[in-house]
């Protein structure tokens, strides 16, 4: 038994107009599973559900929010968040949830992955000058050697950590609102990681939270590659050593590269990640969705797909 293998519908959800044909197109690349990422419209549904239903493909995973809201047709993972504290969008933020925990029961998956937040500045955010230093010199936080990176990084985290309280407890406090709703319909929830600075949670805090929630609930860690290796960059966590702290939580992975730019969801094998070392922490139980973007070609498709599916031969 191997993991499943799927292809993410951010490659393409953008240029159909046709749910089934989507879907359709995919199958045809040698997909037997999907996942219907977050932009999904709700245009899209009708035909989605038909090829479901025909068996064109099997959906392994979708990711909040599926599908999109109405009136919106861009993709859109964190137009509603968790963390705030503001009601109004805290309240559409569980309506939508919810309403991604039906479909996905609907579509007969088990897992939805799902972002938890940010933490808002109204001044001053340490964001820009991480990312300001960053932009002045790329290798900064590669290199634990340059000690004017380390002290802002150091000084940046603590400003960080004394604004997120209140955005955190929200954030926790809303995934509490959802645990006993997505355990009735089936669904476990995936919390990613996430590639900003102030997203939420902090990689630190990843194993703790999950630690934190009721022993029965319906949740993991869900591993995006792109989004590791970017905070890697930065001097936030190393790639392997965040893996293993989560490895007995791991429902699924994300898996694109990262190039020489720093653009993320590139080709598996286009960039630098080393996906050898990545695929030591995949079982058999877990959900690898190829997440690329709507660039890629579709031979850079297939060999990212081939470029997986080796790495499985391999005893991934």
């Amino acid at each position: 038994m191997k993991p499943i293998l799927a292809l993410s519908t951010s490659w393409c959800s953008h240029r159909h107009n046709d749910g089934y044909e989507m879907l359709r197109e995919m199958a045809d690349l040698g997909f037997e599973y999907v996942e219907l990422s977050h932009g999904v419209r709700i245009t899209l549904v009708p035909g989605v559900l038909q090829a479901v239903e025909e068996g064109v493909v099997k959906i392994s995973s979708t990711h909040n929010f599926c599908p999109l809201p109405t009136g919106i047709v861009q993709a859109a993972p964190n137009l509603f968040e968790p963390s705030v504290t503001e009601h109004r969008e805290h309240d559409q933020w569980l309506r939508h949830t919810k309403r991604s925990i039906d479909f996905a029961a609907q579509v007969k998956t088990s897992a939805l992955v799902c972002h938890l937040g940010s933490v808002s500045f109204f001044w001053f955010n340490p964001a820009r000058d991480v990312r300001n230093y960053l932009r002045d010199h790329p290798e900064a936080g590669r290199t634990p050697d340059d000690k004017a990176y380390q002290a802002l990084l150091q000084k940046s985290m603590v400003r960080l950590r004394k604004r997120m309280v209140p955005f955190w407890e929200q954030a926790k406090a809303s995934v509490n609102k959802i645990l006993e709703y997505a355990a009735q319909k089936g669904v476990r929830l995936g919390f990613e990681n996430r590639e900003k600075f102030e997203e939420l949670p902090l990689d630190d805090d990843h194993a703790d939270f999950l630690a934190g929630l009721p022993a029965t609930a319906p949740v993991g860690y869900w591993h995006d590659t792109g989004h590791a290796d970017l905070k890697e960059s930065m001097g936030l966590l190393n790639h392997r050593q965040h893996l293993q702290k989560l490895r007995d939580r791991l429902l699924g992975f994300h898996l694109h590269d990262v190039n020489a730019q720093g653009q993320d969801h590139q080709p598996v094998g286009a960039g630098h990640i080393d996906f050898a070392m990545v695929s030591e922490f995949w079982r058999p139980h877990h959900l690898l969705t190829i997440e690329l973007s709507p660039r890629v070609t579709v031979d850079e498709v297939r060999a990212s797909k081939a470029r997986i599916e080796a790495l499985l031969g391999q005893g991934g």
